[in-house]
């Protein structure tokens, strides 16, 4: 019998689980067929989940943390949601996935389990920020621009200043 049940621990320690990470590398039908740019506003359905200790991404999951179809929105994506309730209104990163987030749902991870089931599914703006890792994918902030501007002038050719005009003389000129 202790053969037996030692048998079954071993088999049990070895089996695989799927979770968010076996979930990563798996491919999705995306609606749109093509991925949004950074600045893009879409709606998406949210909903909230409080379980779990380390994200697709490796992270541990924390607040601000949202888990996203990584055929949609990569991981490492960071994105602004517009709710009704303030509280869950803000930046997210997209640092999870998960077998039940697919097409247009974002999933935001919340520290209490009673709060994600109050969330429940709920229409949310969203807008992107940045799409994946690539700081190249960013919406340009003002700083960016006010620096990309001088940074483009200092590149241009400075225009030489006029010549100082030379006085013409004549051979009459120069006996007045």
């Amino acid at each position: 019998m202790t053969l037996a049940v030692a048998l079954l621990f071993v088999f049990l320690q070895q089996t695989a689980t799927r979770d968010s990470r076996s979930e990563a590398t798996a491919t999705s039908v995306v609606e749109t067929g093509v991925l949004p740019q950074a600045g893009a506003r879409l709606v998406f359905r949210a909903t909230a989940y409080c379980k779990g200790e380390t994200t697709a991404s490796g992270v541990g999951v924390r607040t601000g943390i949202a888990a996203a179809d990584p055929a949609i929105l990569p991981v490492g994506s960071v994105v602004r949601l517009e709710t009704p309730n303030p509280r869950y209104s803000g930046v997210w990163s997209i640092m999870d996935t998960g077998p039940a987030v697919r097409g247009r749902v974002v999933d935001l991870y919340l520290w209490s389990c009673n709060e994600a089931l109050q969330f429940g599914r709920r229409s949310v703006r969203l807008t992107v920020l940045r799409l994946g890792w690539s700081p190249e994918n960013s919406i340009p902030g003002l700083v960016d621009t006010l620096f990309r501007k001088r940074e483009a002038d200092s590149k241009k050719p400075a225009t030489p200043a006029a010549p100082a005009p030379v006085p013409v003389t004549t051979p009459d000129s120069r006996f007045r």
